[in-house]
């Protein structure tokens, strides 16, 4: 289905109304996975025309993303990549764990940002950054998308190396995602160090219960289908 290519107007209207020099898109990738962080990447890119093809991650296969997250590297004005761990995600919450993840990657940026353009519709964000929030910021605007691409890819390279040591678990296919075969090497292996302990999944594990973690918002059910139909697992 044909789509429209994202555009810098968020951003223009950033620079035009806020004085603002130094934009920076930011995407997450990772929230509703039962396994691995919670990734954040910002990317500045100024108003220069994108390369072609450029929009969500979602919507590309896995070798067209890669091959455009190997473009944007080098095309963005600079970019730069923040995690929470699975650890830091049970121990915080998902919420205080993308801000800390995305602070650390707007932190990590040569220059700090003036204006952030965030995906999505709430601003996890807040204070001292200044903040405008885009509901499918990563079709719509240049920068969120180019972060979405550079994020998907960098957090999917991350999960398949981690397959090595965990050959039953398809992080290499699912990213740490839901996926049946994921679910199957857990009923039978239990959690691995990098499983987020305070997830409902844990629930329906009977012999891995017991591991379970109290958590300060369960992910709902609605966010984690979401995210795993996008990647095609269900």
């Amino acid at each position: 289905m044909p789509y429209e290519p994202p555009t810098h107007r968020v951003e223009r209207s950033l620079r035009a109304t806020t004085g603002a020099r130094v934009v920076a898109g930011v995407d997450e990738v990772g929230r509703g996975a039962w396994a691995g962080p919670v990734t954040v990447c910002a990317a500045v890119t100024g108003l220069r025309r994108p390369p072609e093809g450029l929009t969500d991650s979602k919507l590309l296969t896995p070798q067209r993303r890669t091959a455009l997250a190997g473009v944007l590297t080098r095309w963005v004005s600079a970019y730069a990549l923040g995690h929470a761990s699975p650890q830091e995600i049970d121990s915080l919450g998902m919420t205080a764990a993308l801000r800390l993840a995305a602070v650390r990657a707007l932190e990590a940026l040569p220059e700090r940002p003036d204006a952030v353009i965030l995906d999505g519709k709430h601003d996890y964000l807040g204070t001292p950054w200044q903040v405008r929030t885009v509901i499918k910021g990563d079709q719509s605007c240049v920068a969120v998308a180019a972060a979405s691409v550079i994020a998907k890819v960098h957090r999917d390279a991350m999960l398949a190396e981690l397959a090595s040591d965990h050959p039953d678990f398809g992080f290499d296919s699912n990213a740490g995602y839901p996926a049946p075969v994921h679910r199957a090497a857990l009923e039978d292996q239990g959690p691995t160090p990098h499983h987020r302990l305070s997830w409902a999944y844990l629930d329906s594990l009977p012999r891995w219960r017991h591991l379970r973690l109290p958590s300060h918002r369960e992910a709902s059910a609605d966010e984690t289908l979401e995210d795993a139909g996008q990647l095609g697992f269900f």
